[in-house]
């Protein structure tokens, strides 16, 4: 009867760390991802003192000029990345992401 509980509460506890890891697995992405964000901007040219010359950035600063008929416009993916890169994300930003990701966890920890 002793080992039959002692079994139990084992697999009950192996149970709640497969479900804390499976939580793990989809929130450790998104926090990642949220950290990387600048260094991938950086990475790309869109750096806090402008866009780097040569770079995917130019690129595509050009290809939207040319399409706009010589400049960049205002709220374009180009102007947006831009700011990003040189600002980084808010702290708004980061939090309504992390809350994001939280709700997510949460809804598929339900699952298991």
């Amino acid at each position: 009867m002793v080992a039959s509980a002692f079994t139990s509460s084992a697999v009950t506890g192996v149970a709640k760390v497969a479900r804390v890891a499976s939580g793990c697995v989809v929130v450790l992405p998104l926090v990642v991802a949220v950290e990387a964000v600048p260094m991938v901007l950086g990475v790309m040219g869109f750096t806090a003192t402008g866009i780097t010359s040569s770079s995917i950035a130019a690129k595509m600063m050009s290809a939207a000029a040319i399409a706009n008929g010589g400049g960049v416009a205002p709220g374009s993916l180009v102007a947006t990345l831009q700011s990003l890169g040189a600002t980084g994300l808010s702290g708004l930003t980061r939090f309504i992401l992390g809350s994001i990701g939280s709700a997510i966890a949460a809804g598929i920890a339900r699952f298991y």
